[in-house]
């Protein structure tokens, strides 16, 4: 399908959909979707969807999970989905995996599943171009709503199984997350039922108790059936019926209770360490009353949000890229959590000793907002941005993934998210958004902060003379925000074109077709290949690779590090009148990125872009050859956040791993080093890396531009034989040099 009639039936289904919608009104389900209770009280849905091709994506969605769990219980929703997998009623354990195996997919417990809170949810992916195997996948599903065998032999095997997986692969972050929930969930059922649930309960319960929680809460009021992707929505439909029909509910069924999360007076805290953790994590959440997205007016309530959090997090960006920046990446937005809780949480990344410091610069950009607001270059530049997202959306609505759309099911049935269609969603966004003004998105995080209902979670590596932060330093902290009088943002926008004078016309001096691969091939005047491909993966994309030989390999070991980095400063320092945020600006609402590499044997540029802005995406290619730019501070920034993560990795058992294996398979080279040390990061030279730049993109003579996607070469030709066809050329001749690195 070309872009120009994408275009016009945009333009056409914006006039289809002029009705307007009321605030008041409950937001629709997408037309294509069948959901329906059968009389025993399971819910299905039917979702037909051509991507990809030839496959189903089933679900089975059971309303329950560790919540449910009685004390001497605690782990065992999780350990009956893995019992899910050891044998059912129609499936032996190996016949089970052989199907799995069949489909081409990975499989087992927390692969095809997974166990939360409020749910267990089940996956599978089976070929619709076979009926048997799409029956046996269903026939899988029936056993796991009803049929789990629990032989006892194979309860006692994977008792074993799931205590190594605690021994082995809880993380520091998950170790951290289980000192860090119960504090931040305290007074209600959720501090004292993490999924992991005890080792010790798992290793000794008996298999009554496992078999009673599957006979409690395995039941068809509490499950739901989801079917996306390639297959007849009539026959899915009654094979559901007829499969699922049958689950019959148990005579007195145990009441599923929802347990909400009481608010708690004033501050608490929490500082933890673990040896293994890399990182220092500083997060402050505000716990709200979540709020349920039902109508239209709930949707634009959320769209303020988003809105708000989007102004907010892109001048945390900007912070980011100071010379000398307060943390590694910080963040603060709004948004829902578990049951009813909503939280607006304040995060920060950052370099051992400076969480005070990273929450303080956050802490300074929520107080500026509180009190000047945002401005309207900012309000309308995100407004464009999240428009072109949803008119991306609606223009690959025939390329969405039918995992996605199954997921999207998963979420409506269990926690109430809209399931609206990407022409729905684009209705919606095209009568709201315009309407949503400056005042009204300022206003919206006004009260977020609060003395009451305040977490302050703070995690870090345990290492002597790095101390977390104490109690009253955070207090302190929190005065000092009160106080906080930060003068207004000033938004840096640039006017002004990519391209301050046209360029004169390219020649194609030569046209080669190679009709078995469709493909077309040009060549420039200036020596440029061409290479084009039409396809229709993508409706709204244009993928472009372009590559030249030499690379970094073309300089000593003493220019490696520089060499090796040159392109990532420079595509940090932006590029001809833009700086890398006034660049960022200035494509604010358009689909495209382009950006520079050179490796050890290539250089060239990467990137993508729509249809739309072709021309877009070819004047930043021209402009990365001829008009790189310095920035010190790009630089200082790298060097600033490098050190941190290095410094912060060290802690990490994964870090000394990758460090002596790497030494171990290439002998030591200096060029196979698995992460740089310090002293390699402060030794970047930025006029040397930006003089190597130069010297690899001085010659496009022998650069090899590819472009695939929807496009139509004729129509582009004059374009790319402009833009391409005006780079530098020297004509020379190089080839990658052999650094003599070898697997030992």
């Amino acid at each position: 399908m070309c872009w120009l009639s994408l275009c016009a039936g945009l333009r056409l289904h914006a006039q289809q959909l002029a009705t307007a919608f009321s605030l008041s009104d409950t937001l629709p389900l997408r037309p294509d979707l069948r959901m329906a209770t059968l009389p025993n009280g399971l819910r299905y849905y039917l979702l037909p969807n051509k991507t990809p091709e030839n496959r189903a994506e089933l679900r089975l969605v059971v309303h329950a999970g560790s919540l449910q769990e009685e004390d001497d219980q605690l782990g065992v929703a999780h350990f009956v989905e893995h019992m899910a997998f050891n044998g059912s009623r129609h499936f032996k354990k190996n016949e089970l995996i052989d199907y799995l195996e069949h489909t081409g997919v990975r499989f087992g417990a927390d692969l095809n599943a997974y166990t939360s809170f409020e749910e267990t949810v089940y996956m599978l992916q089976a070929r619709s171009d076979s009926l048997e195997l799409l029956e046996k996948g269903l026939l899988i599903l029936q056993d796991w709503a009803g049929g789990v065998s629990f032989e006892r032999e194979e309860v006692d095997k994977e008792r074993g199984v799931v205590i190594e997986e605690w021994r082995t692969r809880l993380s520091a972050d998950q170790r951290l997350q289980q000192k860090t929930f119960p504090v931040l969930y305290e007074g209600s059922r959720y501090a004292r039922r993490l999924p992991i649930g005890k080792p010790e309960i798992i290793e000794q319960i008996g298999l009554k108790r496992v078999k009673q929680f599957y006979k409690d809460w395995y039941r068809p009021d509490l499950m739901a059936v989801v079917a996306t992707g390639d297959f007849d929505p009539a026959w899915m439909e009654a094979q559901i019926r007829a499969r699922f029909g049958k689950l019959r509910m148990p005579t007195r069924p145990r009441p599923r209770e929802d347990y909400p999360i009481p608010p708690q007076p004033g501050t608490r805290y929490a500082m933890f360490t673990d040896p293994e953790t890399p990182f220092t994590r500083a997060t402050i959440r505000y716990k709200h009353k979540a709020q349920k997205v039902k109508t239209v007016g709930d949707f634009r309530q959320n769209i303020i949000r988003n809105l708000y959090n989007r102004m907010l997090n892109a001048r945390m960006q900007d912070i980011g890229r100071q010379a000398h920046p307060p943390f590694t990446f910080a963040y603060a937005g709004y948004g829902n959590n578990i049951s009813d809780l909503a939280t607006y949480t304040v995060y920060a990344f950052t370099a051992e000793g400076e969480a005070i410091r990273g929450l303080e610069a956050v802490f300074g950009e929520v107080k500026r907002a509180q009190l000047h607001g945002f401005t309207s270059t900012e309000l309308e530049r995100h407004k464009a941005e999240i428009m072109a997202n949803v008119e991306r959306a609606y223009l690959e609505r025939d390329k969405s993934a039918s995992d996605n759309l199954a997921m999207g099911c998963v979420y409506h049935y269990l926690q109430g998210h809209s399931l609206l269609s990407p022409a729905q969603t684009l209705a919606l966004y095209r009568q709201l958004l315009p309407g949503i003004g400056l005042q009204e998105v300022n206003e919206a995080g006004r009260n977020w902060i609060t003395d009451e209902n305040r977490v302050v979670t703070i995690t870090g590596p345990e290492k002597e003379g790095v101390p977390l932060p104490t109690v009253a330093e955070l207090e302190a902290m929190f005065e000092r925000f009160e106080r906080m009088q930060p003068p207004p943002y000033e938004d840096g926008v640039k006017a002004g074109p990519l391209l301050e004078q046209p360029l004169p016309p390219g020649q194609v001096v030569d046209t080669r077709y190679h009709d078995s691969v469709q493909v077309q091939e040009w060549k420039l005047a200036n020596g440029v290949r061409v290479v084009l491909k039409p396809t229709d993966f993508k409706n709204d994309e244009i993928l472009m690779s372009s590559f030249s030989p030499g690379g970094h390999s073309l300089y000593s070991d003493a220019d490696f590090h520089t060499a090796s980095r040159a392109a990532l400063l420079v595509s940090e320092g932006g590029v001809g009148n833009f700086d890398f945020l006034q660049l960022q600006k200035k494509l604010a609402g358009k689909r495209v990125n382009v950006g520079p590499y050179i490796d050890e044997l290539y250089e060239g540029l990467s990137g993508s872009c729509s249809p739309a802005e072709l021309e877009t995406l070819l004047q930043l290619v021209y402009l990365y050859f001829t008009a790189p730019r310095k920035d010190p501070q790009a630089l200082a920034a790298f060097v600033s956040q490098q050190k941190s993560f290095l410094q912060n990795m060290r802690a990490s058992p994964g870090y000394h791993v990758a460090i002596e294996s790497a030494k171990i398979r290439y002998g030591n080279h200096f060029r196979r080093q698995a992460l740089p040390t310090l002293a390699d990061i402060e030794a970047i030279d930025l006029d040397r890396a930006l003089a190597i730049y130069r010297d690899r993109f001085a010659d496009a003579s022998d650069f090899t531009f590819v472009f695939v996607g929807n496009l139509e070469p004729d129509s582009v030709r004059d374009l790319i034989a402009t833009y391409l066809g005006n780079l530098p050329a020297t004509w020379r001749k190089e080839q990658g040099r052999d650094v003599g690195a070898r697997l030992v």
